[in-house]
């Protein structure tokens, strides 16, 4: 895909599950595509129903994306670090959930990895609460 003056656009990966966090994370990540003129690659960890709703918000949003399905034996966060390099993506976008105060202690795994691991910027973007 090309923007305007032939550059080739940029690349956002964002990691997506069908629970708040992921929902706050593919908003965000649309809102990002739309105000830089990026493309998407969307990492889902979802049952196949609920790709079948992630792509009908994709299509409705107006930004280019894929979807991706992580491999079976690599972890979310390998995944999204992998297809980040691979697509010299911009930045990851990953969702984060409240957590509890000895939980607090403890990053979720796979979002730690994606911070501590990814070779570009990470935004983390907190659930809404509801």
């Amino acid at each position: 895909m090309s923007v305007a003056g032939g550059e080739a656009a940029s690349v956002i990966v964002v990691g997506y599950s069908a629970k708040p966090e992921g929902q706050a994370a593919l908003r965000r990540s649309i809102a990002e595509a739309r105000l830089r003129g990026s493309r998407l690659i969307v990492v889902h960890t979802t049952p196949e129903v609920e790709t079948d709703e992630l792509t009908v918000e994709l299509d409705r949003s107006g930004v280019a994306y894929e979807v991706a399905a992580p491999v079976e034996d690599r972890a979310p966060a390998e995944e999204l670090i992998a297809i980040a390099e691979r697509s010299d993506a911009a930045f990851i976008v990953i969702g984060l959930r409240r957590r509890s105060p000895v939980g607090k202690l403890l990053l979720g795994s796979n979002a730690q990895r994606v911070l501590l691991d990814a070779s570009c910027a990470v935004l983390a973007v907190k659930a809404d609460e509801r």
